[in-house]
């Protein structure tokens, strides 16, 4: 089965290139590409590819708007960030809006190839200078958790409500609501998708 790819990127070379590495792979169908916000949500409306190759600075709109506007109205279709930017703010504002994984202009076709596969499959993937920009951020900010916290954390990235971690660790739900609350707030998280996210990236 053949992934199929489109990508939104407002330099042409750069559609170029990555078509010009991609279109002799057997696994891999190239959709097309767009080179602003305005005509990638047009195509979208009449095809959907299972993989969007999405740079972040476009003409119209920004990529990480894009991003957020795709997901919510294209849930199915997994967004991988490409940029020349390996700042963590625009890194994690991809991830934020629902992208599975961000790469730089500079990766190998073997990276991009090795990326296109594990967001298709709903895996995450960083190329290796992004995973270093992320933990230089995190490690400057990383939390302390109690040893309780972590189970607990533990128990919410397994995917398990309040009720059954409370059941799990003879606890009451009114306790495992607090840890959580605390969770939110150490790891300075907006809700549970997201403290999902940053208990993954610190390894928690």
């Amino acid at each position: 089965m053949k992934t199929s790819i489109f990508i939104v990127d407002d330099h042409y070379m750069v559609i170029e290139g990555i078509r010009s590495l991609l279109q002799h792979e057997k696994n891999i169908a190239w959709l097309g590409h767009a080179t602003t916000a305005g005509s990638c949500m047009a195509f979208l409306k009449g095809q959907q590819p299972d993989v969007i190759l999405m740079d972040i600075s476009m003409p119209d709109k920004s990529g990480i708007d894009l991003c957020r506007e795709v997901k919510e109205k294209y849930p199915s279709i997994s967004i991988l960030g490409l940029s020349t930017f390996n700042q963590q703010s625009f890194i994690q504002k991809m991830v934020d809006n629902g992208a599975l994984g961000y790469l730089l202009k500079n990766a190998s076709k073997e990276e991009l190839l090795e990326a296109i596969e594990a967001v298709n499959k709903g895996q995450k993937y960083f190329s290796g200078e992004v995973v270093e920009t992320l933990k230089l951020s995190q490690n400057t900010v990383a939390p302390i958790l109690t040893r309780r916290e972590k189970e607990v954390l533990a128990l919410i990235v397994d995917g398990m409500t309040n009720n059954e971690i409370a059941e799990k660790l003879f606890v009451s739900v009114t306790t495992i609501s607090s840890h959580r609350k605390n969770l939110l707030t150490k790891l300075a998280a907006k809700n549970t998708a997201a403290l999902v996210r940053i208990a993954t990236q610190l390894r928690f």
